[in-house]
């Protein structure tokens, strides 16, 4: 009996001993496998971010396509150069738009060679940088013009202006000349005879409301009306901070020295007006696209000139 009772023991030793061991080679098992399948599935991911990098960095740079790196103002240059871009695609080109918020940083880097051409300036500004800072660089076309505008700041209209009121205007010599003609058109000044395009708050012959002209920044000139009784301000910075054409209070005439004179224009370094590039970036400004674009956008802010 005694022997009996021993081999059942033993027998049932030997299977617990069996069913662990087999519970302890499928916990291996599985181990295993899952380590394989996690570093097959980390193998997979790998790939499959590489071959989405490779697939970004194709979309960024078409192979195919010879790049136009070009600077502009944010508006309305660098949106109009959106809409040139598939054109230019078409043509063969990448376009790549710089975009910058102020008038000498975009000439340095195109005299330096860092941009193809830049689209932001009028011409006379253009031959003041070159007379003034010694670069090379060309007017490639004439695009469009932007109109000045009197903006209200304090004052609700020209006629209301009190003795004394404040005046602001663009700072650079152009810029500012511009603006004192408008105001002489409006009859609020007179400019000396002869002071043309270079006229500056000394050349005021007559004050008759003693207005008080200050010389502001291009680009601070928006964020200051409120300060101001009036301001005469840039078309691209009216349009950068909302102001239209349609609420000014005074507005350059089709036949003002700001239409025949202030053109908007694609500046390149002398000696690449006529390259193959350029060429093909006029085109694409001046196609039936663009000219419909800027109508349609900028509602007498941006007047074409083609």
């Amino acid at each position: 009996m005694k022997k009996r009772v021993s081999l059942a023991l033993a027998a049932l030793v030997a299977a617990a001993a069996l069913t662990a061991c087999g519970g302890s080679g499928a916990s291996e098992t599985e181990t295993t496998a899952g380590t394989q399948a996690e570093t097959t599935a980390g193998g997979a991911a790998q790939e499959s971010e590489t071959a989405a990098e490779e697939t970004t960095a194709e979309e960024a740079a078409p192979a195919d396509l010879e790049a136009i790196i070009v600077g502009a103002s944010p508006a309305p240059h660098a949106e109009i150069l959106e809409v040139a871009k598939p054109i230019l695609a078409e043509k063969g080109y990448d376009l790549q738009i710089k975009e910058y918020t102020d008038y000498v940083q975009p000439n340095n880097a195109l005299e330096a060679g860092e941009l193809d051409a830049n689209y932001f300036q009028h011409l006379p500004y253009l031959e003041s940088f070159n007379e003034q800072f010694g670069t090379k660089l060309a007017s490639a076309a004439a695009i469009h013009y932007e109109p000045f505008g009197i903006y209200a700041g304090k004052a609700a209209s020209l006629e209301e202006l009190a003795d004394g009121a404040s005046v602001a205007v663009p700072n650079d010599v152009t810029n500012e000349a511009r603006a004192l003609a408008l105001l002489e058109a409006q009859g609020l000044i007179t400019l000396k005879e002869g002071a043309g395009l270079e006229a500056t708050k000394n050349d005021i012959a007559e004050n008759p409301k003693n207005l008080q002209i200050t010389e502001i920044e291009a680009a601070q000139l928006p964020r200051i009306l409120p300060d101001v009784d009036i301001a005469v301000i840039n078309g691209n910075y009216a349009i950068e901070a909302g102001l239209k054409v349609s609420d000014a209070l005074a507005v350059e005439d089709t036949d003002s020295i700001g239409a025949t004179t202030y053109c908007n224009v694609i500046a390149v370094q002398e000696g690449n007006e006529n390259s193959d590039k350029i060429k093909a970036l006029v085109e694409a400004l001046t196609s039936d696209e663009v000219k419909t674009f800027i109508e349609e956008t900028y509602e007498g802010s941006v007047v074409p000139l083609f």
